[in-house]
Parts: C-alpha cells; structure tokens; sequence
C-alpha cells in the first residue's frame, strides 16, 4: 500500500490538466463540493471521467486519493489496517481515512468493481453524517469540511451482479458523461497528442465508425483515450494506418473477422 506512505501534500495537482467541459458539469461538482454532497460519476471508458476529476482537485486546490477499485478489494484497503513494523504493531491509514482527515478527494474509480461488503463503509460518509468508522481501532472520524467522495462507473458493463444498490445510488449526485462532441473531441485528440487538425479529425471519425460496431462484434467503441494513444504514435512517426491498428483495432478485438472490418476503416480514412 504505497500510497500511505506519501505526504498529502504528493496528492495535490500543481499543473492545470488539459480539461474542455462538455456541458455544466464544472458548476455542478463545484456545487456539490460546497454543499458537501457526494458525487456520482458514469460514463463510458475513457471518455474523461478520470481527467475531469483532476482537473476539478486542481481546480478546488484540494489532494486527490484515487482507489482503482476490484475484486479483492477489502474495507481495510480503504480504511486502514494494523501492520507489523520491526517489533511493533502500527496502524496505517487507508486512502479513505487519509482524505477524510485532510479535506481531500476521494475517488473511487469502477466502484462496482469492489465486494458489496466494501462499499458499505462508504454510505455513512455519502449523507449528512460524514463520518467514518474505524472498526478495528474502535474510533469514528468525522469528516473535514473540505472532504468529498467520488464515485466512478461505466453503466454498459451493468449486470445484476455488478450494479449499485439504490441505497448507494441515492446518497449521491449524478454526472453523466460521453464522448465529446465532434468538434471537442478533435480539440482534445490534437491538443493531448500533438498531431494536426486535420489527422485529428480522421482519428474521430474513425472512432465514430467503431462506437458503432458496440452491440454489432464490440462491447465498446473506440474511446477518445484510444484515440490519444493512437495519435501520439502518429506523431512519433508511426504510420497512420500502423498506429490506429496498434492502438485502435487490436486493442478493441481478437476476432480476425472484426479486426478485418476496423482495418478496412482505417483505410479508408488514411
């Protein structure tokens, strides 16, 4: 758990991040920070969910503790935990108490990939009692003013078994996000990797072709962070075509038959 043994000063953004807004969600979460609600976030695959949430710490200057949540995950990864060091026993805080002390924000990313079990600990910090329990130390925090949750998800990889309870759902406030516009999105793809204008508006025509394969050979389409990825090998000196099938086509299949399809794509936009 390195994570605990940085300051919390390591956890602050000093740089502004590369952020263009879609819609109002800036004065929403600005106003759920000053409300001290709890925010939501859902949204495809790396549509921006994760940079929006930086560019909202750097934005509210507040440290940023972010939990990649998953199946092993346990109450004491996010709380604390006892841990032997030489020949004593010493309590390490989890990233959820660290941020509850320090004002922070914490972020849990794909929240339905953590046990249910886990994300318990969470409801009595998601409504007006902002506290949390440390069972093992036998000690109640309570919350800093300046502390706010944040939860992430992607909904089109919803089931029965990975969803948020109500009682979860209803503690907090909702973002919805999805891929930039078009025009936004080539400014994001050019800015964030460097190509031209022009190869920039390829690569997003070329992820509107695939995100409409989803429900047709794909569980999801090309994401604007594939996209990037894609973008800085052209700027490297990739080929065009050879970057998009490395960081496009074969990430988002195996099947021989839909890579043909996206490789035909390719070819016709490059």
């Amino acid at each position: 758990m390195q994570n605990q043994i940085k300051p919390i000063e390591a956890y602050y953004i000093e740089d502004e991040p590369y952020y263009l807004p879609s819609h109002n969600e800036v004065n929403i979460f600005t106003e759920a920070y000053r409300n001290h609600l709890p925010v939501l976030l859902k949204g495809p695959t790396g549509c921006g969910k994760t940079r929006f949430m930086e560019y909202m710490a750097w934005h509210l200057k507040r440290p940023l503790l972010t939990v990649a949540c998953h199946d092993d995950l346990t109450s004491g990864d996010l709380v604390g935990r006892y841990l032997i060091q030489g020949n004593e026993t010493v309590w390490m805080d989890g990233p959820l108490a660290r941020a509850v002390k320090a004002g922070g924000f914490c972020y849990l990313d794909e929240i339905v990939e953590a046990r249910k079990d886990t994300t318990v600990v969470i409801h009595p910090l998601g409504d007006n009692r902002r506290i949390l329990p440390m069972e093992k130390k036998g000690e109640v925090l309570t919350a800093a003013p300046e502390f706010m949750l944040i939860l992430s998800f992607n909904p089109g990889y919803q089931s029965i078994m990975k969803d948020l309870k109500p009682s979860t759902r209803q503690r907090f406030v909702s973002l919805e996000f999805d891929y930039p516009e078009e025009a936004g999105e080539t400014a994001i793809v050019s800015k964030e990797s460097g190509v031209d204008e022009d190869t920039a508006k390829r690569l997003v025509r070329l992820g509107h072709m695939t995100r409409n394969l989803k429900e047709k050979g794909l569980d999801e389409g090309g994401s604007t962070r594939l996209l990037i990825n894609a973008g800085k090998l052209i700027q490297s000196g990739i080929s065009p075509h050879d970057a998009c099938q490395a960081a496009i086509t074969h990430t988002l299949s195996d099947d021989r038959e839909m890579q043909q399809s996206m490789n035909e794509m390719i070819s016709s936009l490059f």
